[in-house]
């Protein structure tokens, strides 16, 4: 009794030991959005020598392709016979301990597609060089080499050119690789041979009159006032606003401003404007950093019977492929057990890979319908006709547990015919009527809430207590700490900054 006790619980232990890893590895990739699948997928390539990439040839698909099941505790019943199969395997067992997995053309030959992926990179590469967009400092120092101004004054310059940030401001990059404020000293003490700080500040006065206005700026203020030109509309009172009321405009304190300065409101209400238009970071126009685009997981396209149908974007990554003759390698007893326990090792990571790759597969799609059908009135008629959803209803349709769902949806984007979305976009909390037992969407009370502001009266806005009141008695029922919330969600200013002042 005591035996079969003590065989049961090391059974249940080794099973245990054999599925976490396993639903670990499920786990992250269901997570994994299509890039970083691909990614995922190409790195496994590469480090187990049993994966290929799967032919496209069902013919030789069907011929060459592993057991669906693969048990590793027991050799397997089919017999596959491959000649030379040992002393290939034991090649590439000697290779993948000497070189990492880095196998030779002959026995791991990378794919045709990644080769012309490797050749496309390097086109991308040379067409980089070539056609390079015109950086902030190439743009700059093309304008210096313009001027007429002495070799020592040209070297200061570029030393200063070097030192802008990003938007065009004077800075200095710490380890954190953040750009902070940096004093004329500083900039004096980095050059080589050193110069004084008034030499510094005479010749950054040269820079600072290059194209864009505002380049070479040290903080805001300055920035704002390089742009101002002779043209400038009440250029006096731009400059005054911009140095001694940049505070008093962002609480819209115009009384307050035109007690001090003597002008009148509609006198600052135009150097205001003039101010708005200026650039807060004119190098940033000029910024080489690269756009993340977003590459959908799935997309959805309505067909011919008003119906929509589901496709997911996986078909772009890599499909895998265990050949049969890797099982007939372990299955020969003839290997070393060595061999034998290098080679289970590497097919059940295989096995465990093709699983979870699937299974991702499956349950994307399974809960995309789930919310789909749910939110078919948000592909009919618009964002406005978004229903009330929790990730814990579409766990409960599609049978998994909420962490399932969560994990799905995370970081994956899903294009339709109403554009592209993520698709946590499609959950939505919700306002319940106590009167009516409603659940009304959040998305609909932030409609609500900018329609109100939009239409309020500008000379007497309404405060959060009274949009509070407003939305409730148009059957949005929220309290004032929500309204605040949403209002700064969606960059409303509070009543006093959004009143407009009459003139005295």
């Amino acid at each position: 009794m005591k035996m079969g006790m003590d065989l049961s619980h090391r059974q249940t232990f080794q099973l245990k030991l054999q599925l976490a890893p396993r639903m670990i590895q499920s786990m992250e990739i269901l997570q994994l959005p299509i890039a970083e699948l691909q990614a995922r997928i190409e790195k496994e390539l590469q480090e187990n020598p049993v994966l290929e990439l799967r032919d496209s040839n069902p013919d030789m698909e069907a011929a060459d392709t592993a057991p669906p099941e693969f048990n590793a505790d027991s050799p397997l019943k089919h017999d596959m016979n491959d000649n030379g199969a040992e002393l290939e395997f034991k090649r590439l067992e000697a290779l993948d301990k000497d070189w990492g997995g880095v196998f030779n053309e002959e026995e791991h030959r990378p794919s045709r597609g990644s080769m012309d992926e490797l050749g496309d990179k390097k086109m991308d590469a040379m067409q980089n060089l070539l056609e390079r967009p015109q950086s902030l400092q190439d743009y700059l120092a093309e304008q210096l080499s313009d001027l007429e101004i002495t070799d020592d004054d040209r070297t200061v310059a570029m030393h200063i050119i070097s030192m802008l940030d990003r938007t065009g401001y004077v800075a200095r990059r710490n380890e954190k690789d953040e750009f902070l404020p940096i004093s004329l000293l500083e900039i004096a003490s980095t050059i080589d041979p050193p110069v004084s700080q008034e030499r510094i500040e005479e010749v950054l006065s040269l820079v600072q009159d290059l194209d864009p206005p505002g380049v070479g700026a040290r903080d805001l203020r300055e920035c704002l006032t390089l742009q101002i030109q002779g043209d400038t509309p009440h250029r006096e009172l731009v400059r005054q606003l911009i140095h001694d009321h940049m505070e008093d405009i962002a609480h819209n304190r115009l009384p307050a401003i035109a007690k001090k300065t003597g002008a009148d409101l509609d006198t600052i209400r135009e150097a205001i404007d003039c101010i708005k238009h200026f650039n807060p970071k004119p190098g940033a126009q000029y910024s080489t950093e690269s756009t993340r685009y977003v590459t959908p997981d799935v997309i959805i396209e309505k067909t011919e019977e008003g119906e929509y149908e589901i496709r997911l974007t996986d078909d772009w990554a890599p499909r895998l492929n265990i050949p049969k003759r890797y099982y007939s390698m372990y299955k020969d007893r003839e290997n070393t057990p060595e061999t034998r326990d290098y080679l289970k090792k590497k097919l059940q990571s295989a096995e465990w890979l093709r699983d979870a790759i699937e299974q991702r597969r499956n349950t994307l799609m399974r809960v995309t319908r789930a919310i789909i059908d749910h939110q078919k009135e948000f592909l009919n008629e618009g964002p406005d006709a978004i229903r009330p959803l929790k990730m814990q209803e579409i766990a409960d349709l599609v049978k998994v547990h909420v962490t399932t769902v969560s994990r799905a949806v995370d970081d994956k984007w899903i294009q339709t015919p109403r554009g592209v979305f993520p698709l946590k976009r499609f959950f939505v909390g919700a306002a319940t009527n106590k009167e009516t037992g409603e659940q009304i969407p959040w998305e609909k009370v932030k409609k609500a809430l900018l329609d109100m502001v939009g239409n309020e009266d500008k000379a007497n806005p309404l405060s959060d207590e009274e949009l509070e009141e407003k939305l409730t008695a148009a059957g949005f029922p929220v309290k004032r700490r929500t309204v605040t919330k949403y209002r700064k969600l969606l960059s409303i200013a509070s009543s006093r900054e959004r009143k407009e002042h009459a003139p005295a």
